[in-house]
């Protein structure tokens, strides 16, 4: 595949370090099909897409090209959630149960919004595996949700809530809205519709199979496995332990005949959308959310060190804070000021508020790494572009 016809976009002068990394990843670093957004200053000045979108027909990716981002999602749904905070809709710091009494059962009343959304709730894992019609019945969903039992004392540990944050998010926010709609709703009509974003928490119907990349799964070899930390790894392999735990009964909304499933939404783990509307959004809540009415104590939240749980952060992985990761010693990325969130296979989302940069990248071509190299040769010359040679160190 040459450059010429691999790659298209553009980016404003000052920035062609950010293409050379991009085209190097076709080249050196196994790519398959992506697209990379930034915005600086509320500027679009990086927006690039290249490779294929569908690998067994060898169809382009176009510059509206959609793939699903998994857990990238949840740094969207977090958007979601500190625009319902900004408008008064709750408290960080209340009780859930506060806004949602049934939650209170099995020795949840004392858990708060805030750990919650840090991951430190105990509510990583169901003991009622839902299937599909549950999933896609919120009422029966709730059920399910409020009887649920903690693993541990809130505020004790933070443990990754893989799948299971988002479905707690949307009750939550259902129970607050005066409208009464879901995460998946409310971020469509409240920030995708208003800044005119190609991304959905619930694909709808009449997204064609034409716009969406079907993915390349990783090849999971002894080079993959070593750039895993040592005990995530074998924390996964550990049928008992918490992350595995968490992972199990995945309900991911992939479909044979239609890429992805359509209305159905996973808050945590299924949204689907381009670069630039990942980059747009994080633009938005970089620079002050005048777009959207933000308010500065809401703002000043989100920047802040994330809180530590009673037993100290886990030493391998990233810190969660209001539904984001945090930059953190083994997951550095961006200002200390930053949030985000990267997404399984490699795809990364964060707002970096000090440089006023939103950053989006997106590939179907599916990585192994938690901080895939092809993402940080990307935002490493996009520091070293703004002249922020301090923060391209952070990331390489």
């Amino acid at each position: 595949m040459t450059e010429s016809s691999a790659i298209s976009g553009f980016v404003k002068p000052g920035f062609e370090a950010v293409r050379e990394a991009f085209v190097e990843n076709f080249e050196r670093r196994n790519e398959l099909g992506a697209a990379c957004c930034i915005y600086h200053h509320g500027e679009r000045v990086v927006d690039l897409w290249g490779g294929v979108r569908n690998e067994s027909t060898g169809e382009p990716w176009e510059e509206d090209t959609m793939v699903i981002v998994f857990s990238t999602t949840k740094g969207l749904a977090g958007l979601a959630m500190a625009l319902a905070h900004s408008r008064g809709l709750f408290d960080y710091d209340e009780r859930v149960s506060k806004y949602w009494p049934e939650f209170a059962q099995q020795s949840k009343d004392r858990i708060t919004i805030r750990q919650l959304l840090a991951h430190q709730a105990g509510l990583f894992a169901f003991d009622e595996l839902g299937d599909k019609s549950i999933i896609a019945d919120l009422d029966r969903l709730a059920v399910i949700l409020a009887r649920q039992r903690p693993a541990h004392e809130p505020g004790a540990q933070q443990v990754y809530h893989a799948l299971t944050l988002g479905y707690y998010q949307s009750e939550l926010l259902r129970r607050v809205d005066p409208k009464h709609r879901s995460l998946g709703q409310y971020f469509q009509e409240e920030i995708a519709t208003p800044l005119g974003l190609d991304f959905y928490i619930r694909l709808p119907e009449e997204i064609p199979n034409a716009r969406l990349a079907t993915l390349r799964q990783a090849k999971f070899g002894l080079s993959a496995i070593l750039t895993l930390p040592i005990p995530f790894f074998l924390a996964v392999m550990n049928p008992r332990s918490a992350i595995r735990r968490a992972l199990v009964g995945s309900l991911f909304p992939l479909d044979k005949e239609r890429v992805y499933a359509r209305n159905f939404e996973v808050p945590s783990g299924g949204g689907v959308g381009t670069a630039r509307a990942i980059a747009h959004a994080y633009s938005v809540f970089a620079t002050g959310g005048k777009e959207l009415g933000l308010r500065e104590e809401t703002l000043r939240q989100l920047t802040a060190p994330p809180v530590a749980p009673l037993k100290g952060f886990p030493r391998w992985g990233p810190r969660f804070s209001l539904g984001f990761a945090k930059p953190s010693p083994k997951n550095l990325f961006g200002s200390p000021s930053s949030f985000g969130m990267p997404g399984t296979g490699g795809s990364f989302g964060f707002a970096d508020p000090q440089a006023e940069i939103g950053y989006g990248y997106i590939l179907n071509g599916m990585g192994t790494s938690l901080e895939d190299p092809r993402d940080l040769a990307l935002r490493t010359a996009m520091y070293r572009s703004i002249g922020e040679t301090d923060l391209a160190h952070r990331t390489s």
